[in-house]
This record gives structure tokens, C-alpha cells and sequence, in this order.
């Protein structure tokens, strides 16, 4: 029934005793575990929202009816946090004062279930933007505090609690009347409290404002600090844990004030790493590795090293519960298939093209994915994975300066009897392996055999660990003459690819991926060896194992490249990674892996790979129709027709990608019967960047293959790829930059019309600071060829961009972008010729940074560099040359005799 607003307060709502037994026969029958009735209940509930004071019923069930069972009445009150969350809005005003009002009068109430649910309900009712229209929500809940009986003050405590986690931000916003200058001060008092609960919740209310520097904390910052010292020694590990969490997170915000203290912070962090109460040490543990991304770590934690060490070693063991959580005991398990929820979602990377670099392309953009990740099924994360982090953070901070604290515990670690011990010991061994690399090498002629020999252990803890641990030392295994350690190793892990031990197959299988991005073409002559491995794998490994050796093969072709391109490899990889495409479905994700998978083979193959590509190249083309027309029906209808994933396009945009690069002009034909470009029109224009990402990947690398088909399209996609010259999105602008230019080389002249539409956003990305260097290369890569094919548009502006585009290009390799990019600089210059002398020293430093160019672009050097030098004479080219870093002087005159 709806009221009228200047009645309801007399107005004493009355529930009909029928609708309430209809009610609380349905919050009775949801709690069966048959789930058949649950549906119907679920359907009844969901009609019952029609009735303007079904939750009304709700309210009263929670808080008045006394005389029911506690988890009815929470159920109850959980059903209507849900309807506030859901319909909120379409309350009548007098059923939201009724619920407001019974909800302040119950956060008392004797059970700790129902205060709790009370609790939760006036939270959800808050973050609905309710704070404003609920002026009396804090000062009420605040004065509650006060109350003489504990349930009252622990009932608030518990509803601030969740209200300063949901709403931080509201609160220290000037719409609310600043209610934290009453409310900080208020929780400070409560630090003392004799209960540990209150306490615990004073200390957890005061953490939400420390990330955000709020105002009203800092000013109240030395008291806050002083009590937080006040309970460093508390009985409760509640409130140990929230004083650690709190002193973690004012290391990050106002190191200035714990600066003083840092000595005694330092030792009771020590204590407290070991606490009892794994949860207390875990929240300890944060502290360091919180410090020592702090620039003052290095003097601050000198002295205390010799103690800290063996504390983070010794946080670095098993506990019993996680090796029975792990099956520690279990040793084979290869035949149990895995269940569902072990499978992480996995993120596709979608294609950035990167120019050559000197050092092997190495892209600087790429995570590091060696993160300490042995143990994933366990709760993420844990004492020992953050034991592990800290000492692979501190190994970086102190270098080898850390060694002498480390050698001589591992020293007792790694030759241990126990197996639980010596497994620590090769954990402490990789998590050192990237900060302390330099002064190990001199042990690892000795360890690295060792580990080795660790492969064969009897556990499959150790086997595993030691998988992870050796892919950190990789890159000095394969600076080693092969026969010395690549080779043992070698054949080590790809007998535990095959292990019986699910955990060991999946980390031999991470750890070998590491290895072949680091042994590359070195690897070629054991190609056959390894191949009849992983392909041996495919028939042998459940669900999740599956995905990594996928990644291990696709991490194969991209290393040893078009050495994969021999009948006997194709025939032994191919048939069955072909066979798992043909049995999963369209709406699998299991073909995102796959799909990238492929696409690295279809690269490496090239023409090897044309007997494979018509089938793959219509199912990529059907992906992304599929989603394209999902993701209209989804527009046009949201309610009737979901959001398609997006992912399945994205990965087959990338397929297409590596296909057209592998097969070049022999996938032509597969162009030309399909609506591929189309559907690349389409996803030009996604929403969704990474769509849009991989879209210009895809165009520039068919503009490149077979640009007959493309052509045509020029004057649509253009426009397109100009509003995405926008360094907002990197990856986006990067491909589309890059795609801009493989057209401007395959167009000529033809391309005039549209310098106009890209040309100031180029020059303006290359002049930005902090554009990323593979986004600088491309750029000055684009706008040399531009230059080239229309000298006459684009010479006008050389000035503007001579200088970083020379400082960009200087440290790539010697290839046919760069050739053509510098081709259009000459002509450039030769039209207009005073753009560039005021920069003249910068373009002598890039032409020094070719290597060898064809001869005919040397001509063009030479000819620019003697004009130069005839123009301004002998003495002055003295002058200029005398500021020439010597390097730059020999290079000139040797090669160009200037």
C-alpha cells in the first residue's frame, strides 16, 4: 500500500498474517538444497516485487519477528539487500523510511548474525547514492557508539565499517558536509576500547582513509600514529593485523612521519612476520616488500638485513596446510581431469607491431611473466608467495650486496634431507636469480647441475619448484657453450613435460617456454627431439595443461621461426593441433590459446602452412562475423540478446594476421572469396580498442600481402585510421600508424589526398614526451615514408619533426622500413633543404647508425652530406664537425669521406 507522506509518521505499518506465513513459507522452502525448488522460490520472490510492501514483509521478518530462526530472519533481510540493490529506486517513500528506521532501531539486535545482516543492509541502502538523503544515518550511527550496551556499539562499529569501505570517497567529498572531521577523531577514541572487536573495527575504519590522504586524517595523523603504536602489542591478532596493514600503508603516504620510528617499526615488522596468526604475518610481510619500492629501503633496512634474511627464507617453506591443500602427498595424478574452477581466465595479447631493435627486438613493453607463481591453486596469495616477492624485491635493491646474508643459509638449504626444506632453498635460489645474477655466477658452474639433478626428485613439489627456479637462471645457461648446460637441461625438462605429476608438467612446460625465448635458434638442431615431446604431450595432458603446452609450442615457432619450415616437423606438429581445432566449438575459449597458438606456426610455416589455411582462414573470417552480428543484435536489444565475448574477433583478427605474414601473396585467393574487409571496416570502428588494435594489425599486414583487395577500400578506411592517431590508446595508434605507412608505400603519388587527414597528428605524437619508444619508431617510420611518396605535402613541415624523428630512428636495425623511411627523409630534404640545418648534427648521428645500407640510399647520404658541407665551406664544416662525438667523426669520414 502506498502512503501519503504528511501521515507516515503516525502510521504504523501492520503486516496481513496470511502474505506474512506466504512469505516466510518461501524464505523456508529457499533453503532446501534441492535446487528445482530453489528456481520456483527464486520466480515467486521476483513477483512478489510487484507489491509495494513485499519488502516491508521483508523488513519486519529481520527485525521484528522474534520468534523465528536466526537464518530465516537473515535470509530474510538478505533478500531485501538485493531488491534495494535491484529496484531501490521504484520504493514507495514510506516503505524506504519504514526499512531506514527499523534498521537504525536493530543494528543492536543480540545476535551477531541479524547485527551483521542489519549492518550490510544499511550499507547497500548507503552506497545507492542514499548518504545524501539519509542525513541521519552517520551522526546516529556515530552517537550509537557511545551506547552503554556492547551489541548497540558493535553493531555500528560494524555498519561504519562497511559504509568507510564502500563510500570512502563520498565521505571526504565536500557533498556530505565533511562528516569525517567528527568521525576520524570519534573512531581515534575507540583505539583503547576494552573490547578486541571495537577495537579492531576503529583501527579498520581509519585504514580507509590512509591511501587517499584525506584531509581530515592527516591533520589528526601523530595521534593516529602514537595509538597505533599503542596497540603494536594486542591479544587480538584482529587488530595486529589491521595495525600492520595500516603502518604498510603509511609507509606508501606519509613515510615523512614514520621516518622517526623507523627503527622500532622495522623490529616489531619482524615480530610480527613471524606472528602465530598466519594472517598477521602475512599483512607484516607487505611491509617489506612495500619498503623496498621506497628509495630510502637501501639505508633504513642495512642493519636490519642479518634478521630479516632468514625470516623471509623461512616464510619461504610449505606450511603442512598448504602441501595438503597442494596434495603434496599426491605424486601422480596425470589421469584426474581437472575441474573447472582450476582454470584461470587467460588474457589475450593482442598484436602490437615493434620494429627490430639492436638487442633481439626486445619489446620494452612486455610484463615480466616470471612472477613467483608455483602454487596458484592455493588462496593466491600467501605468506610464502610474499616471502618469495620480498626477497625478489630486496635482491634487486641490494644487488649483490645481499649474497653474504643468503649464501650461507642456502648453502644448508639446497642439500637438506628434508624435502620440504631443501624445496625452500631452490625457491629462495630463483627469487634471488634476477637481482643477485651478477655475483651468483660464479656458484651456478656448481648449482645449476645440481638442480638439474633436482628435476628427478622423488616429490613433485620439488620437481616442480626447481622447473620454475632453472627458467630464472636460463638466460646464463644459454650464454654457455650448448653442450655444457643447454643441452642437459634440456633434456631434463622435456622429460618433465611428460611427468606423471600434473603440477610438474605444467611448470616444465612454463619453465621450457622461458627457455626458448631465451635459446631462440639455438635450439634448431634439437627441433625433432623436442617436437616428438610436445606433440607426445598432447595425447597425455588433461584440460588445464593443455593451454600451457600450447603456449609452449606457439613460443617454439616465434623462436626458431621458418627452421619449423620442414616437411617432417609440419607433419609431426600439425595433424594434431588440427585435430583439437576441428573438436572445439565456435564459443569455446579454449580457442583463444589455440588461435594464438596458430598464428605464431602459420608465421613460422609461411608457404609450409599453406595445406592448413583454407579451413582456418574461414573459421577466423566466421568468428568474427559471428561477433559482429551479436554484438548488433546486443545493441539493438540488450535485454533480449547478451554481449557477445569479444575476444573470440580479437583473436581471430590475429590469426588472420599471422596468416597473411606467414603465406604473404598466397592468401590472396582466400581474400578474394571472402567479406573480410567488411568486417574489418566494422571492427576499424569497435568500440572496444583491442578490437580496434588488432583490426590495423590485420590491414597492414593484407596492405602488404595482397594490396589489389585493399585498395579499393583506401578512401573509407583513411578517415578511420586518422581518428585513431590518438596516443591515448598506445597499441591502437601504434598499428594504425603502422598500417598508414604500408599503405602510403604500396599507394605512390595516389596517397596525396590523404596527407591532410594524418599528417599533424603524426608530427604531433613524435614531438610528445614520454610517447613509448615503440609508438616513436613507428611514427617516425610513417612519416619518412610519407615523405617518400609525397615530398612535395609533407617537406613543408620537416622542420618541426627532424629532430626526434632522427634521435627515434637511430637505434633500429637495418631493415626495409627503415630503408624507406630514410629514402623519404633524403628526398624530403632535397625539396627543402633549409628545414633541416638547424638539427644538421642530429640527421649525420642517424645516417651513422646505418650499419650497411644499399647502395644507392648511400649515394643519397653522401650527396646530402657534401652539399651541406660545400654549402657552408670548409671552415665552418671544421667547426661543426669538431662538436662530433668522436665515434660519429671516424663513422662519416670512413663511409662518406666528409
Amino acid at each position: 500500500m502506498v502512503w501519503d507522506r504528511q501521515t507516515k509518521m503516525e502510521y504504523e505499518w501492520k503486516p496481513d498474517e496470511q502474505g506474512l506465513q506466504q512469505i516466510l513459507q518461501l524464505l523456508k522452502e529457499s533453503q532446501s538444497p534441492d535446487t528445482t525448488i530453489q528456481r520456483t522460490v527464486q520466480q515467486k520472490l521476483e513477483q512478489l516485487n510487484q507489491y509495494p510492501d513485499f519488502n516491508n514483509y521483508l523488513i519486519f521478518v529481520l527485525t521484528k519477528l522474534k520468534s523465528e530462526d536466526e537464518p530465516t530472519r537473515s535470509l530474510s533481510g538478505l533478500i531485501l539487500k538485493n531488491n534495494v540493490k535491484a529496484h531501490f529506486q521504484n520504493f514507495p517513500n514510506g516503505v524506504t523510511d519504514f526499512i531506514k528506521s527499523e534498521c537504525l532501531n536493530n543494528i543492536g539486535d543480540s545476535s551477531p548474525l541479524i547485527r551483521a545482516t542489519v549492518g550490510i543492509l544499511i550499507t547497500t541502502i548507503a552506497s545507492k547514492g542514499e548518504l545524501q538523503n539519509w542525513p541521519d544515518l552517520l551522526p546516529k550511527l556515530c552517537s550509537l557508539l557511545d551506547s552503554e550496551d556492547y551489541n548497540t556499539c558493535e553493531g555500528a562499529f560494524g555498519a561504519l565499517q562497511k559504509i568507510c569501505e564502500d563510500s570512502a570517497e563520498i565521505l571526504d567529498s565536500d557533498v556530505l558536509d565533511r562528516p569525517l572531521n567528527i568521525m576520524i577523531p570519534k573512531f581515534l577514541q575507540f583505539f583503547k576500547h576494552s573490547s578486541p572487536k571495537i577495537r579492531s573495527h576503529a583501527v579498520a575504519c581509519v585504514n580507509q582513509f590512509i591511501i587517499s590522504r584525506t584531509q581530515a586524517l592527516m591533520l589528526h595523523i601523530d595521534s593516529f600514529i602514537e595509538n597505533l603504536f599503542a596497540l603494536a602489542g594486542d591479544e587480538e591478532p584482529e587488530v595486529r593485523k589491521n595495525v600492520c596493514r595500516a603502518l604498510v600503508m603509511l609507509l606508501e603516504v606519509r613515510m615523512d612521519r614514520l621516518l622517526p620510528h623507523m627503527h622500532n617499526i622495522v623490529e616489531y615488522m619482524l615480530q610480527r612476520t613471524q606472528d602465530q596468526d598466519e594472517n598477521v604475518a602475512l599483512e607484516a610481510c607487505e611491509f617489506w616488500l612495500t619498503l623496498a619500492e621506497q628509495p630510502i629501503c637501501k639505508d633504513v633496512l642495512i642493519r636490519h638485513l642479518p634478521k630479516l634474511i632468514p625470516v623471509l627464507v623461512n616464510g619461504m617453506k610449505y606450511s603442512d596446510i598448504d602441501i595438503i591443500l597442494l596434495k603434496g602427498d599426491v605424486e601422480e595424478d596425470e589421469t584426474i581431469p581437472d575441474s573447472e574452477q582450476d582454470i584461470r581466465p587467460r588474457f589475450h595479447r593482442s598484436r602490437t607491431v615493434a620494429q627490430q631493435h639492436d638487442e633481439d627486438g626486445i619489446e620494452e613493453e612486455e610484463e615480466d611473466d616470471d612472477e613467483i607463481d608455483d602454487d596458484d591453486t592455493i588462496s593466491d596469495w600467501n605468506l610464502r608467495k610474499c616471502s618469495a616477492a620480498a626477497l625478489d624485491v630486496l635482491a634487486n635493491v641490494y644487488r649483490d650486496e645481499l649474497l653474504p646474508h643468503i649464501l650461507p643459509l642456502l648453502k644448508e638449504l639446497l642439500f637438506h634431507h628434508e624435502w620440504v626444506v631443501k624445496e625452500s632453498g631452490i625457491l629462495v635460489l630463483g627469487a634471488i636469480a634476477e637481482g643477485c645474477m651478477q655475483g651468483m655466477i660464479p656458484y651456478l658452474p656448481e648449482l645449476i647441475p645440481h638442480l638439474i639433478q633436482c628435476l628427478s626428485d622423488k616429490k613433485a613439489l620439488v620437481r616442480s619448484i626447481t622447473c620454475w627456479t632453472l627458467s630464472r637462471y636460463a638466460h646464463w645457461v644459454v650464454s654457455q657453450p650448448p653442450d655444457t648446460y643447454l643441452k642437459p637441461l634440456m633434456t631434463e625438462l622435456l622429460k618433465r613435460i611428460l611427468d606423471s605429476n600434473k603440477r610438474v608438467q605444467e611448470a616444465a612446460c612454463s619453465a621450457f617456454a622461458t627457455l626458448e625465448e631465451e635459446a631462440c635458434t639455438e635450439l634448431v638442431p634439437y627441433l625433432a627431439y623436442i617436437l616428438d615431446t610436445l606433440v607426445f604431450a598432447f595425447s597425455k595432458y588433461q584440460h588445464k595443461n593443455l593451454l600451457i603446452l600450447y603456449d609452449a609450442i606457439g613460443t617454439l615457432a616465434d623462436s626458431v621461426g621458418h627452421h619449423l619450415n620442414k616437411p617432417e616437423y609440419i607433419q609431426m606438429l600439425m595433424p594434431p593441433l588440427i585435430q583439437k581445432w576441428n573438436m572445439l566449438k565456435d564459443e569455446d575459449k579454449d580457442l583463444f590459446p589455440l588461435l594464438e597458438c596458430l598464428s605464431s606456426v602459420a608465421t613460422a610455416l609461411q608457404s609450409g602452412f599453406l595445406p592448413y589455411c583454407e579451413p582456418v582462414y574461414q573459421r577466423c573470417v566466421n568468428l568474427v562475423q559471428k561477433t559482429l552480428a551479436q554484438a548488433m543484435l546486443n545493441n539493438a536489444q540488450p535485454d533480449q540478446y547478451e554481449a557477445p565475448d569479444k575476444d573470440f574477433m580479437i583473436v581471430a583478427l590475429d590469426l588472420l594476421s599471422g596468416l597473411a605474414e606467414g603465406l604473404g601473396g598466397n592468401i590472396e585467393q582466400l581474400v578474394a572469396r571472402s567479406n573480410i574487409l567488411t568486417l574489418m571496416y566494422q571492427c576499424m570502428q569497435d568500440k572496444m580498442p583491442e578490437v580496434r588494435q588488432s583490426s590495423f594489425a590485420l590491414l597492414g599486414d593484407l596492405t602488404k600481402a595482397c594490396f589489389q583487395h585493399v585498395k579499393p577500400c583506401i578512401a573509407d578506411f583513411m578517415p578511420i585510421l586518422g581518428t585513431n592517431l590518438n596516443p591515448e590508446f598506445i597499441s591502437v595508434c601504434n598499428n594504425a600508424t603502422w598500417a598508414i605507412g604500408e599503405i602510403s608505400i604500396q599507394m605512390g603519388i595516389e596517397m596525396q589526398p590523404y596527407i591532410p587527414m594524418v599528417l599533424h597528428q603524426l608530427v604531433e605524437i613524435i614531438n610528445r614526451p614520454n610517447t613509448p619508444k615503440t609508438l616513436l619508431e613507428n611514427t617516425a617510420i610513417t612519416i619518412g615514408r610519407l615523405g617518400y611518396v609525397c615530398p612535395q605535402e609533407v617537406a613543408p613541415m620537416l622542420q618541426q619533426f627532424i629532430r626526434p624523428w632522427c634521435t627515434s630512428l637511430r637505434n633500429i636495425r637495418d631493415n626495409e622500413e627503415k630503408d624507406s623511411a630514410f629514402r623519404g627523409i633524403c628526398t624530403m630534404i632535397s625539396v627543402n633543404p633549409s628545414g633541416v640545418i638547424q638539427d644538421f648534427i642530429f640527421f649525420c648521428d642517424a645516417v651513422a647508425s646505418w650499419i650497411n645500407p644499399k647502395d644507392d640510399l648511400r649515394d643519397m647520404f653522401c650527396k646530402i652530406l657534401h652539399g651541406f658541407k660545400n654549402q657552408v665551406g670548409d671552415e665552418n664544416w671544421r667547426r661543426f664537425s669538431d662538436q662530433f662525438p668522436l665515434p660519429l667523426k671516424e663513422r662519416l669520414a670512413a663511409f662518406y669521406g666528409v
